[in-house]
């Protein structure tokens, strides 16, 4: 035998396979015996495909191959998502125009799959940033619009000053905007939103339903987001200032002169999952950016204090918040939450481990019982509270 040569051989049969339609999809297909795979379309982010570009592509022709070895009629196509964040990165670095990196781009990456050997049907060929292409993703927006699933809401974003524009959490890095090096701020926009919450009972039955790893349907079903629980409600008393004082708003003052009444207009409801705990809070914290400390500005004492934080926080994403390890927050001096339960009053504290996007942008703090809680209560030297016990089996 002569000497394996890939090139000409690929070469030779890649020709082939292209000039004789091999993986054209056959039209005779029926619900019986079609397949239909789609692997990931890739962004043209880059002048090239990259190596997990070829892993994920193998891994599909693989399975490809296979069930048209077994008989099944199978569609593999192959396209761009073109019309989004990556694409307009890219064509800001390199200061060309978008259409043209997408074409200069998509041509170079058509050609790497090729190479690959993929059994790709290219007269299915797509890209996302082609009216053909994207008229059907405004029509399934319009349905979803009809159907009350799409809607609009003010809601804090990573805004970059310079930029003028919305960021994503990938395009912040260490607090910077990735392409100025602009420190990246939260800022409140209106913007769309799709319902995906509506669906979860749905989502989630789904996969039980389909062969992947438990760590992937851990992600999804942390993505789906669905929580059951109950919403509670506190309501707020604030500190009277004794008679002949006045005071700047700015300072802090001792609290144990001052008489607690209650606020009839304010109140802050929770959404918790674990409401058996509700005797275990002890403090409770509200998000920075959250509509509820607003809502107190005029009782909170120390407000040059927390606006400060306000302002520091709104520099962190979501994402930041959420994954870093040392806790920190500020207390609003002269407001206190009434436990409903037993009619104690508690501490009232903004953090930014609390997201206005979750829940109410509220938390009772049940440190006794919450990881995240009890972190920030043993810094802060807040009272711990257990009230849950569990249960002991004993076998003789």
């Amino acid at each position: 035998m002569e000497k394996y040569d890939p090139k000409s051989i690929e070469k030779k049969w890649q020709s082939y396979w292209e000039e004789n339609k091999t993986f054209s999809t056959p039209m005779d297909a029926t619900p019986e015996n079609k397949y239909y795979i789609l692997p990931q379309l890739p962004y043209p982010s880059g002048s090239g495909l990259h190596v997990g570009h070829a892993e994920v592509y193998t891994a599909c022709d693989i399975y490809a191959r296979y069930q048209r070895m077994k008989g099944k009629k199978v569609l593999q196509v192959f396209g761009l998502d073109s019309f989004g964040l990556p694409a307009e990165n890219y064509a800001i670095k390199t200061n060309v125009h978008p259409k043209e990196t997408i074409d200069q781009t998509g041509a170079n990456f058509v050609e790497q799959v090729k190479k690959l050997g993929a059994s790709v049907d290219w007269d299915r060929f797509v890209r996302s940033s082609d009216p053909e292409y994207y008229k059907f993703t405004q029509w399934f927006f319009l349905l979803m619009y009809e159907r009350g699933l799409a809607y609009r809401k003010t809601q804090a974003v990573n805004w970059c000053d310079s930029c003028k524009t919305v960021l994503a959490n990938a395009q912040v890095v260490d607090g910077q905007c990735e392409r100025c090096d602009t420190v990246v701020v939260q800022k409140d926009m209106e913007q769309w939103y799709l319902k995906i919450t509506d669906y979860a009972e749905q989502l989630l039955e789904g996969l039980d339903r389909i062969d992947w790893p438990e760590e992937t349907k851990k992600r999804q079903k942390d993505w789906i987001g669905k929580s059951e629980g109950a919403e509670i409600t506190f309501s707020v008393r604030h500190s009277e200032r004794p008679e002949g004082v006045e005071e700047s708003r700015g300072k802090q003052r001792d609290l144990s002169t001052s008489q607690s009444s209650a606020r009839d207009d304010v109140s802050i409801t929770v959404f918790t999952t674990r409401p058996d705990t509700l005797f275990g809070a002890t403090y409770m914290v509200l998000a920075p950016e959250g509509e509820y400390v607003q809502s107190l500005k005029s009782e909170v004492q120390n407000w040059d204090e927390v606006e400060s934080y306000i302002t520091e926080t709104s520099k962190k994403t979501e994402l930041e918040r959420q994954t870093q390890k040392e806790k920190t927050g500020v207390e609003l001096k002269g407001v206190k939450a009434v436990n409903p339960a037993n009619g104690e009053e508690i501490p009232i504290w903004i953090a930014d481990y609390v997201i206005a996007t979750y829940g109410t942008g509220a938390i009772m703090a049940v440190p006794a019982h919450d990881e995240r809680d009890f972190e920030f209560a043993k810094k802060y030297k807040l009272p711990i509270k257990q009230v849950v016990e569990s249960i002991k089996y004993y076998v003789s």
